[in-house]
């Protein structure tokens, strides 16, 4: 049987590293990120239903998406915003299964769902178990400015366009708590997998 985990948190929570963490460990890590830029490659559905929808002007000279020149046009525009989703959601959403199950039919004893919105994009049945990365609101503050050298207001902004980190916490089942040393979460998350007797070889 597999567990399947998702893995979620805020920004400058850490996820990231309690993902590399688990890939340390063997266990297969499934990334929404990355698979929300591979399915608008050239040639793939959702690419071209993007190009139908929003024409050439949104690509490079080789053929690749211009991330920016349609960022500019559904950032300002709900209606072209929700068009995008629309088109990209479900192909996101379908790999990340498709990868789930497939895994799942491998016997894996864990699989991790990276999934940054779970909450927010209330996918939270896709997974049976959900650990957040975990920091307090001064520490995710302080690293944020810190890593992307931004104002305090700008990472407040950014911060205060996902769910609060506190909440996810209280929802979830379990967390990695993430404000003290690397070496700190490792000894967490083993314990934890253990706790949830996934074998770690």
């Amino acid at each position: 049987m597999s567990l399947v985990i998702g893995l979620t948190g805020s920004i400058a929570t850490g996820k990231s590293t309690v993902a590399n963490m688990f890939k340390e460990l063997n266990i297969e890590v499934i990334d929404a990120d990355l698979i929300a830029r591979e399915v608008v490659e050239p040639g793939k559905p959702a690419y071209v239903e993007i190009v139908k929808t929003f024409g050439e002007a949104i690509l490079h000279e080789n053929k690749e998406l211009n991330r920016k020149a349609l960022g500019q046009i559904v950032f300002n525009d709900e209606d072209k915003r929700k068009k995008i989703n629309e088109i990209v959601h479900p192909a996101i959403r379908k790999e990340m299964l498709a990868q789930r199950d497939r895994l799942i039919e491998l016997n894996h004893p864990a699989i991790v769902m990276d999934i940054p919105l779970i909450y927010e994009s209330g996918l939270e049945d896709y997974v049976e178990k959900i650990i957040v990365a975990y920091v307090t609101e001064k520490t995710q503050l302080k690293r944020l400015i810190e890593r992307d050298q931004c104002t305090k207001e700008e990472a407040l902004s950014r911060i205060n366009s996902q769910i609060n980190i506190e909440e996810k916490a209280k929802k979830a089942d379990a967390i990695i708590d993430n404000n003290g040393t690397i070496e700190a979460s490792y000894k967490q998350l083993v314990d934890l997998l253990k706790k949830w007797d996934i074998n770690l070889t």
